[in-house]
């Protein structure tokens, strides 16, 4: 039962990443609604963005693979 309990707490690095960049790509779009000449800039700033916010969360998952298998 632990084991299970530390696996969805690692997981939990999952809801914060979509948490971050659902909040990013809103801003995002904002900005690009502001300044729709800076469209590529915002654009490559974000996919940046999302990709190490993406990383935590494929850590995060990775951590509770392992908890899981190697905790048995």
């Amino acid at each position: 039962m632990g084991v299970a309990i530390g696996a969805a707490i690692a997981v939990l690095a999952g809801l914060g990443a979509g948490i971050g960049i659902g909040i990013a790509t809103g801003k995002a779009v904002e900005a690009i609604a502001r300044q729709p000449e800076a469209a590529g800039e915002i654009r490559t700033s974000l996919l940046l963005g999302s990709a190490l916010a993406e990383a935590t969360a494929v850590y995060g998952l990775v951590a509770s693979i392992l908890i899981i298998f190697l905790l048995k």
